[in-house]
């Protein structure tokens, strides 16, 4: 524990027994943040709770890391983060000096339990650390993979890994030893406990019964008793000498999830999907009370080594304390919260609203902190947050299939709209305050009366679930992105669609206008994981932002344009240089997807909300001006190259207003595509190595000496435009071979198509004939007469189909394709693969 109060909480223990001041929870928001964040709100969701054996501690594990509270005072103490993902399971060594946590980052970490220093990482399993368990003596840790369905054993002093014992068929959910250390118990989603021999890893028995996933077995403190929790509603008493299965105990009206013996042996604890704990008579079963207070399913439940207090973990995300005997609630634990799907800044960037997956929407002091109030109402997940412009209405929608309107200062329900059939991914207000637009995966966008909540207009085209939405700055254009791959833009005052923008190749998971409203950003979803930056006003696509792993679930600018920030679903958020689509940083630390993004109203702090159920806000230097203008810089990427060559080769002739007019003379032609030319790179052999290997975008040969042949009729000495003229015989010789040469189709292996490339020194009639591995010809491309020139791109290369002469589709295997043009005559292979 890197805080230093907690060392010194641990010193007056040792000494006295006087109880820590309210001081020592001060600052947690602030405790072992990554780097670059300022302040952590929320303490993410819990999901297992164990005891220090001398009881004055409790460990949870939860999705940022390993909450350590004071027992005896509720108050948080430390937390401990290393994990990159959620800890799932905590247990503390017989001596209390070590503390294990498991995780869905594959590892075991091993902690001092006095200072929190960490002391080592084992690593080994292939899939989540479900189940960790110290042996009596402390010497030997027990470990229960996931989906690597093992159980391992580690020298606790050490870490060197012991054996993997195999056999489980599905994930081992829960390990225990036996109070003398000759036995180890693992439960799993077969259905399923085995036994095996702790010392040498020997299978000594099955036990078969539950017809439902073994989420949580504990052995009774004499260790004749083995209790089971299942998925099956029960809880089942085994006889652990023989295997005998002693009585089933039900009740329960969902999954059992935790199962715990009190130390002395008479009373076992159950936690359940329910939302309930029971207490149960151990020798008999008999059913002694069920403790009532979580709002949601609870799936964990400790006994203190006393035995006297009972400690439950829910995902409700409050811990709860009751005293053993008479089932009397002591206190909860809260701070703790679900997964954050949406956050946003109060025009004054004084408060944060996030929306949650537990059905609530929390708002927070950005200066301090601190837990403002929760807003309670939705019957389902809050998926979108947004306020007003004049910050007086906060606006939610929900998986309830409905938005909600709060007033802001005070949290109270103003109204709730009605009308779409399916959830509310997406809201905004427009610029003046006066619509609400809400996008829902009933594929429609709704436009609202923001003051009244009247239903103005549905917005219908889509054909798959609308995810995301944004106004434009003016209020006049309503952009809106859909699982379908596609982002429309609408008239808001009309509800026109105006146009498609199409380039994703999956969902569309984020939109977001530039404060100037020249560029959309919009965000790949699933398979995609990529941003992409188009011109607002034409729907020309700019260019794609690569370098996310997994879905871009969210983007925004900053408010003075120079940044674009992207969150995505491999928790990690990148910063771009909005003007260049540079990479600028990454920011990490949260442990799961980040689901939201925003700027405050400053641009001087980011805010990220994640499925770990904590939002983040990040510090951010102050960003730098726009970079000047280059005329010959036409699409503003930060270079001048064939981009920009082609650009104003294909605006040819156009008058007005037009950034491919680069000497600014009102009309595009041959001077301006000469003064680029000129203008590429910072020498004519760079420029041209430049475009001879960018073959996809490249004008032909053909096009190139025609514009050499205008460009010198023109009579201009201006030395920018003769540098041009000779960057264009340069490239103009790039793009003549020197040899007729037959190159690799692309791509290959393929299914069912393949593009074969070659260049042509003289002009010739070309032909390309495929043949089988046996010589059978299969199919002839008459491509005609060729002048010279690279016939590389796909628009140029010869086309195949993968079909024979009759249309047929062809079998897989090695095909082989020859090129002939005039003498020359060349064969390659290619494997076709289905």
């Amino acid at each position: 524990m890197k805080n230093t109060v907690f060392s010194i909480f641990l010193m007056l223990l040792l000494v006295s027994t006087l109880l820590p001041t309210p001081t020592f929870a001060q600052g947690y928001t602030q405790w072992n943040l990554p780097e670059g964040a300022k302040t952590r709100l929320g303490k993410g969701w819990l999901l297992e709770i164990a005891y220090s054996p001398n009881g004055t501690w409790l460990a949870v594990a939860s999705s940022i890391g390993i909450w350590i509270y004071n027992t005896q005072t509720g108050e948080q103490l430390d937390l401990l983060t290393g994990h990159t993902h959620w800890v799932r399971s905590v247990a503390f060594s017989p001596d209390g000096n070590t503390l294990a946590s498991g995780s869905d980052d594959d590892t075991i970490r091993l902690w001092d339990a006095n200072t929190g220093k960490h002391l080592r990482t084992l690593t080994g399993h292939t899939s989540s650390v479900h189940s960790v368990a110290f042996s009596p003596d402390g010497s030997t840790l027990a470990s229960g993979g996931g989906w690597d369905k093992t159980v391992r054993l580690w020298d606790a002093n050490t870490g060197r890994h012991l054996r993997t014992l195999t056999g489980h068929t599905w994930s081992v959910n829960g390990v225990a030893f036996s109070p003398d250390g000759h036995t180890l118990a693992s439960g799993s989603g077969d259905n399923t406990i085995r036994l095996w021999e702790a010392n040498t890893g020997r299978h000594i028995r099955t036990l078969t019964g539950h017809t439902g996933e073994v989420w949580s077995i504990a052995f009774s403190p004499d260790g004749n008793t083995l209790a089971s929790g299942s998925w099956d509603h029960t809880l089942r008493l085994w006889d652990t000498n023989t295997g005998r299965h002693i009585r089933t105990l039900t009740g329960h009206t969902s999954s059992v999830h935790s199962v715990a013996f009190s130390p002395d042996g008479n009373t076992l604890a159950s936690g359940s999907d329910d939302n309930t704990l029971r207490l149960w008579e151990a020798n008999t079963g008999r059913h002694i009370r069920t403790l009532t207070g979580h709002t949601s399913s609870v799936h964990s439940v400790a006994f203190s080594p006393d035995g006297n207090t009972l400690a439950s973990g829910s995902d409700d995300n409050t811990l709860r304390l009751w005293e053993a005997n008479t089932g009397r609630h002591i206190r909860t634990l809260t701070g703790h919260t679900d997964r954050v799907y949406s956050v946003a800044f109060s025009p004054d960037g004084h408060t944060l609203a996030s929306g949650s997956d537990d059905n609530t929407l929390r708002l927070w002091d950005t200066n301090t902190g601190r837990h403002l109030r929760t807003l309670t109402g939705h019957t389902s997940s809050v998926h979108s947050v947004a306020f007003s412009p004049d910050g007086n209405t906060l606006a939610s929608g929900s998986d309830d299939n409905t938005l909600r309107l709060w007033e802001a200062n005070t949290g109270r329900h103003i109204r709730t709209l009605t009308g779409h059939t399916d959830r509310i991914g997406s809201i905004a207000f427009s610029p003046d305050g006066h619509t609400l637009a809400s996008a829902s995966g009933d594929e429609t966008v709704r436009l609202w009366d923001a003051n009244t909540g009247r239903h103005l207009r549905t917005l219908t085209g889509h054909t798959d679930s609308v995810g995301s939405i944004a106004f434009s700055p003016d209020g006049q254009t309503l952009a809106s992105g859909s699982e379908y791959e596609t982002i429309r833009l609408w008239d808001t005052n009309t509800g026109r669609h105006t146009r498609t923008l199409t380039r994703h190749t999956d969902s569309v998971s984020s939109v977001a206008f530039s404060p100037d409203g020249n560029t959309l950003a919009s965000g790949g979803g699933w398979n995609d994981d990529t941003i992409r930056l188009w011109e607002a006003n034409t729907g020309r696509h700019i260019r794609t932002l690569t370098g996310h792993t997994w879905n871009v679930n969210s983007v925004a600018f900053s408010p003075d344009g120079h940044t674009l920030a992207s969150g995505s679903s491999d928790s990690t958020i990148r910063l771009w240089d909005a003007n260049t689509g540079k990479h600028i940083r990454t920011l990490t630390g949260h442990t799961d997807w980040i689901s939201s993004i925003a700027f405050s109203p400053d641009g001087n702090t980011l805010a990220s909300g994640s499925g770990d159920g904590t939002v983040l806000l990040w510090e951010l230097a102050p960003t730098t001006p726009e970079p000047k203008k280059i005329a010959a810089d036409v699409n503003q990427d930060g270079v001048v190259n064939i981009v920009d060559l082609t650009l104003v080769a294909s605006n040819f002739g156009k008058s007005g207003q037009n950034s491919a007019d680069v000497n600014g003379d009102g009309v595009v032609n041959i001077v301006d595509l000469t003064l680029v030319a000129g203008a590429f790179g910072n020498t004519v052999s760079a420029a041209a190595s430049m475009w001879n290997s960018n073959h996809e975008i490249a004008p032909t040969r053909d096009q190139v000496q025609q514009w050499l042949r205008q460009a010198r009729q023109i009579d201009l000495t201006d030395p920018d435009f003769q540098r041009g003229i000779l960057m264009l015989e340069q490239l103009l010789d790039a793009l003549t071979p020197k040899e007729t040469v037959l190159l690799a189709n692309y791509p290959n292996p393929f299914n069912p198509e393949t593009w074969i490339p070659y260049q042509l020194s003289e002009p010739a009639d070309v032909t390309v004939s495929i043949y089988a591995v046996d010589g059978q010809l299969v199919r002839t491309l008459a491509l005609g007469h060729q002048s010279v020139g690279i016939y590389e791109s796909r628009s140029r290369a010869a086309y195949w189909d993968g079909r024979n002469a009759l249309g047929e589709p062809v079998a897989s295997g090695v095909y082989f394709y020859t090129l002939i043009t005039g003498d020359f005559t060349a064969t390659r292979k290619m494997l076709i693969r289905k």
